[in-house]
């Protein structure tokens, strides 16, 4: 026998209304976990590449050592972040009486590389805001569908007369669904943003230290020293 308080008999039961709520969260619902199951697999990919660094400095050249970085499944912000800097370098050696090579070489490395990294910033930034947005208006949204299923139940024991169970039950059932469903959109989605955005801090602060070592090569032809995933530096 099929329970008439349950979550089946309050979706039929629900109004036009009620249902354009839940289907809304529901978007919400499947966008949050897209967004986090797609960048979270990027972020550890990524994460991944930056243990190639030392590889890269002890190739013998640097077309070698962007070969070791390069990779074909997923974009590298650190094989970017050398070609940027290997061109920048390239173009104002090459380019003579132009405005390119009126600016010295080290302003123009390091503004090719800060370009770099900011489009790989905004890579990786890519999704959070709508991450951010569901976290903070699902509950809401959740909210509108609980005065909703209020009002309707209002609206019954208004028509009728009667304040039973049967006349409440319902409606009410709509708003306390709503209710939990907001916040079951809204809490992934503000966990997901946290732990993306720390992860998206992790990698800046590797691809800013690779920067810097790479500035320095560019410039004065000589091997820093590499910094592993650990943190922890040691010579090439």
């Amino acid at each position: 026998m099929e329970n008439p308080y349950g979550i089946a008999s309050l979706w039929q039961q629900s109004d036009f209304v009620i249902k354009s709520v839940a289907g809304v969260l529901l978007i919400m619902s499947v966008l949050t976990w897209s967004i986090l199951i797609s960048k979270w697999l990027t972020q550890v990919k990524l994460l991944k590449l930056s243990t190639k660094l030392p590889a890269f400095w002890a190739a013998s050249d640097i077309e070698q050592g962007l070969a070791k970085l390069d990779n074909k499944l997923i974009h590298d912000p650190f094989f970017s972040l050398v070609h940027a800097g290997v061109m920048a370098k390239s173009q104002h050696q090459d380019n003579g009486a132009t405005l390119t090579h009126s600016l010295p070489l080290a302003d123009w490395i390091a503004a090719s590389l800060q370009l770099s990294l900011e489009q790989s910033s905004e890579q990786a930034q890519k999704g959070l805001t709508t991450l951010a947005s569901i976290g903070a208006t699902a509950p809401f949204v959740g909210l509108f569908g609980t005065v909703w299923g209020i009002y309707h139940a209002l609206i019954k024991i208004g028509a009728t007369g009667k304040a039973g169970i049967d006349q409440l039950a319902g409606p009410v059932g709509e708003a306390l669904v709503m209710t939990a469903f907001g916040l079951l959109v809204a809490i992934p989605a503000v966990l997901a943003y946290n732990a993306l955005t720390r992860s998206n801090r992790k990698l800046a602060s590797r691809l800013n230290g690779f920067a810097q070592q790479l500035n320095g090569y560019l410039l004065l032809g000589s091997v820093p020293e590499v910094v592993n995933i650990k943190g922890k530096s040691h010579g090439v």
